[in-house]
This record gives structure tokens, C-alpha cells and sequence, in this order.
């Protein structure tokens, strides 16, 4: 049997806009290191293969900056892939590629980047340099061109380039470094970069799609996409339209996880009350046991879904649940890992080290 991939999307106390007033969350604490380590080591007990951790531009809710997170819980695990969320909209290629590069560093090559598009005024506000519309199709083309940039740049070093020669002082071969000359509508990039080629050569490009341009996107850019279908059939149109692109295609999917469906539902019911609304996702909502999950997990499997990306909706509680419960049924069935069997997250997903561009052509 083929063994699901599965990761979790951390989003401060839960994706429940109530999960903040849970019993047992820790939101005093959300704004702590240990925190969110303590989050990450629990997704790596249950031999996940990476985890996601949001943010955005918007002031709502309030949040740390993902790659810091990442970089603070980094040198404290060991295996489990760490995709922090950065916005290309409004930041610089460059800062992007050395931060995911020095990120790939300090986790030994578990490091990964969620690309996201900021499509609110509201957001553009806040550097006030200039305005965007919703759905505008040029966003998602910058997009785009923002990854293109930022993987020519983790190629601008070849693997070799550093040579730290004490006697003769020389500590890079200048031969080794590229020009990565990169001339577009949106940028213009010289390069190199300031950081030599991470250790996976190339760290995982993940991107959320929704809709046709984000679709675009991921095709286009991305490694891993994660989507939102409503059931199997609807998983296996989407897994068709975007065949050619991403090497795996995960789906999102909510959890309300317990004992019962009546307790999975009546924790939900509160939660809503509490929120003064009920709780409406993109990502289908399942409410449930993590049996019943496992179910509905292997049966969308035949879509020809690679995974899944679980959105706890509070923390701990689902994160526990899932690690716990729902991982050891699976591994019961024969459809999860019993141990980590790489060391990278390329390598926890099954793809190659790239060759280096500029190293096999030669030059720029």
C-alpha cells in the first residue's frame, strides 16, 4: 500500500477563530519560542513530514513571523520539514532566497517556503508603495517570477564554490559564482546571493490554490500545492488540471477531532457559540474520530492525492489527536511511515537533490 504523506498547518491557537478560548490552549504563550517548539516537536512524534506555519500582512489576527519561527524551532528538532508562509507580494526576491537558504541551513535541509500573494488593499497599505485589486491576474504572474528569481539565486553558488583554503586564502572560487542576471516586468536581479546553495539545493516551494491564477501559480512554480476540494471526484479534477505542474498535490482538510462524532460536533457547536458564527473553511470541515478521518483519508487517496495538510482547529487538543491517534491508525493500516526514512524534506517526499543550473550549462 502506498503511504500517505501528511503534514499539519500550525495557526497560532487553532484555525478556529474560538480556539484561543479553549481550556487547555495556551494562548498566553502563542507569542513564545517555546511554544511553538513545543507544537513542532509533537508534529514531529508523530512522524509527520513537515509542518506549515501561517502568516500574512494583515493585522488580524496578531502574529510572529513565520521564517523566524521556523528558524527559532529549527536547531531543536530533527527530522520534520518546516515550511514557514512568506508573502511575495510586497517582499523582495532576495530576502526571501537568503532567509529560506540560511533557514535550509540551521535545519540541515528540512527547510520549505509557502508562497503567498497578498490580494488586500489593506495590506498594501502598510508599505504604501502600491495598490493591488483582488483577483488581479498580474499578482500571481509576479508570483511567479518572484520564485523564479529566488531558485536562481539558490543556484548562483555551485556546491563546490566555497573553497576555505587557509594557506592560500582563498576562500571562494570566483568561477563558481553566477550572475544569476535575472530581467522581468516586475524584477531585476543580478545576483549572486549572499548565502552559498542550501543544503537540499533547491528547498521545497509549496503554494495554497483555491482558484484558476493560484492553480497557475503552483503549476507554474511550485513543488508541493496544497488545494481545498469539497470530495474525491472534485480531488481528482483538480489533480488533472494541474498534472504537469507541482510533484505533489495535497489536500487541506479542517479537524474537529474525539471519542465520538457527538463530542468531535459538540466542541465544534461551543466553539461557533463562543465566535458568535459558525465557523466557515475553504478546506473541507470534517467532524469526527480519527478513525472515521483515516477513512475518508484513504478513500480520497484514489483521486491521486500524494497527501494531506490537516488544519487542526484548536491547539492542542486536534494537533494531539492527530499525532496520537490518527497516526497510529494508519500505521495500523499500512499506510504511514513506522519511521523517518530520510533526512531532508526533499528527501521525506521522494524528490531528487537538482542539479545546480548554472553549474551544468556552464555559465548564466
Amino acid at each position: 500500500m502506498t503511504h500517505l504523506h501528511l503534514a499539519v498547518a500550525l495557526d497560532g491557537a487553532g484555525w478556529h477563530p474560538a480556539a484561543w478560548r479553549e481550556p487547555d490552549a495556551r494562548a498566553a504563550e502563542v507569542f513564545r519560542a517555546g511554544y511553538w517548539v513545543d507544537l513542532v516537536r509533537e508534529a514531529e512524534r508523530g512522524l509527520l513530514d513537515f509542518v506549515t506555519i501561517e502568516d500574512s500582512l494583515g493585522p488580524r489576527p496578531p502574529r510572529l513571523d513565520a521564517v523566524l519561527v521556523a528558524a527559532r524551532v529549527a536547531p531543536l528538532t530533527r527530522h520534520v520539514g518546516l515550511v514557514p508562509t512568506a508573502t511575495v507580494t510586497h517582499t523582495e526576491p532576495f530576502h526571501v532566497a537568503k532567509a529560506i537558504a540560511t533557514l535550509d541551513y540551521v535545519s540541515t535541509g528540512r527547510a520549505g517556503w509557502r508562497v503567498q500573494v497578498s490580494t488586500r488593499p489593506d495590506e498594501a497599505a502598510h508599505f504604501g508603495r502600491r495598490t493591488v485589486a483582488p483577483h488581479d491576474p498580474d499578482l500571481f504572474a509576479e508570483a511567479a517570477d518572484h520564485v523564479e528569481v529566488v531558485r536562481r539565486l539558490w543556484d548562483s553558488w555551485e556546491d563546490d564554490a566555497e573553497i576555505r583554503d587557509a594557506a592560500t586564502g582563498r576562500f571562494i572560487d570566483r568561477d563558481k559564482l553566477h550572475h544569476i542576471d535575472f530581467e522581468g516586468r516586475w524584477f531585476s536581479v543580478k545576483g549572486p546571493s549572499i548565502v552559498p546553495r542550501p543544503p537540499q539545493g533547491q528547498p521545497v516551494v509549496a503554494a495554497l490554490a483555491h482558484g484558476s491564477l493560484a492553480y497557475g501559480l503552483a503549476a507554474r512554480a511550485a513543488d508541493v500545492v496544497f488545494t481545498t476540494p469539497a470530495g474525491p471526484d472534485h480531488a481528482q479534477a483538480i489533480v488533472a488540471g494541474i498534472r504537469n505542474g507541482p510533484a505533489h498535490v495535497f489536500a487541506d482538510v479542517l479537524v474537529f477531532l474525539d471519542e465520538t462524532r457527538a463530542r468531535a460536533a459538540g466542541r465544534k457547536a461551543r466553539l461557533d457559540d463562543l465566535a458568535g458564527a459558525p465557523y466557515e473553511s475553504a478546506a473541507l470541515t470534517f467532524v469526527g474520530t480519527p478513525p472515521q478521518l483515516a477513512d475518508l483519508l484513504q478513500d480520497w487517496q484514489r483521486a491521486g492525492l500524494s497527501g494531506y495538510r490537516l488544519r487542526p482547529g484548536t491547539v492542542p487538543h486536534d494537533l494531539v489527536a492527530i499525532t496520537r491517534r490518527l497516526v497510529p491508525e494508519l500505521r495500523r493500516r499500512g499506510a504511514f511511515r513506522r519511521g523517518y526514512e530520510a533526512g531532508t524534506l526533499r528527501g521525506l517526499l521522494g524528490l531528487p537533490r537538482p542539479a545546480n543550473r548554472y553549474a551544468r550549462r556552464g555559465a548564466p
